[in-house]
């Protein structure tokens, strides 16, 4: 039988390896009961050293910031490319699809290449900036106040305008991917934009390299069970692919 110190060495571990913990396998391998970890998790947040809920933890670095776009979009460009570069595989003729803010779904627009018509709907100025040069896409540029560290608009003008559309794919972006969460971003106004997004679309598709996983935004933008396909790179923590694959969700790893 191993003393507390021994429980919260191996929990932090086992944390910092895999950026996620549950209560169910920590009791399986600590060989104590549920109630016991949860009273281990517990200290372990009271100390500041991670983050409770339900049935699970997170590491206390898994709360986002929010940054500028332009900041963003010099991280992960490798990753970003290649989940882009999937993600144009799924466009179809006649689509009519929303692309909305952030920089993985800004180099998915940057590497659109169907040369059928389709429709894009989207609050990101950048993304229609970029689509404006090719002449089988229409634009729906979303209006409202700019959010200027997204380039992107906001508010209840975009949110008016979604609920008159029937779209056939939501091609988001998020800050956070957090299995007992679900997706966030770091702005609220942003997530209730997304929610009307998720609302108008037949099929949401997640577009998040592995550095989202595990992590949490300010804003909550739906659960994940909202979500059919998720395309990330292949450095995602296998425990969090497996667990999104038993809940149904396809999976694409680039």
């Amino acid at each position: 039988m191993r003393n507390i110190a021994q429980r919260h060495k191996i929990i932090l571990t086992e944390l910092e390896k895999d950026g996620y913990v549950r209560v169910h396998d920590l009791s399986v391998r600590l060989e104590v009961s549920e109630v016991t970890i949860r009273k281990d998790l517990k200290e372990l947040e009271a100390r500041r050293m991670l983050i409770r809920s339900h049935g699970s933890a997170s590491p206390v670095s898994s709360l986002t910031i929010d940054r500028h776009i332009d900041e963003k979009e010099k991280v992960q460009v490798n990753e970003k490319v290649r989940i882009a570069e999937a993600a144009n595989r799924l466009l179809a003729k006649n689509d009519r699809i929303i692309i909305a803010s952030g920089t993985t779904v800004l180099a998915f627009a940057q590497h659109i290449n169907i040369t059928d018509p389709i429709t894009v709907i989207t609050p990101s100025v950048k993304v229609s900036l970029i689509l404006s040069y090719k002449p089988n896409i229409d634009i729906i540029q979303l209006g409202g106040s700019l959010r200027k560290s997204s380039a992107s608009a906001i508010g209840p003008y975009s949110e008016s305008l979604l609920t008159e559309m029937v779209c056939s794919k939501l091609f988001i972006g998020i800050d956070g991917l957090d299995l007992d969460l679900g997706l966030t971003t770091s702005n609220i106004a942003e997530a209730h934009l997304n929610q009307y997004m998720i609302n108008a679309a037949q099929e949401v598709i997640v577009l998040a390299d592995s550095t989202k996983f595990g992590k949490r935004g300010f804003g909550k933008i739906c659960n994940l069970n909202r979500v059919h396909h998720i395309i990330t790179d292949t450095n995602a923590p296998a425990n969090y692919v497996e667990v999104i694959r038993e809940k149904g969700i396809e999976v694409t790893l680039v």
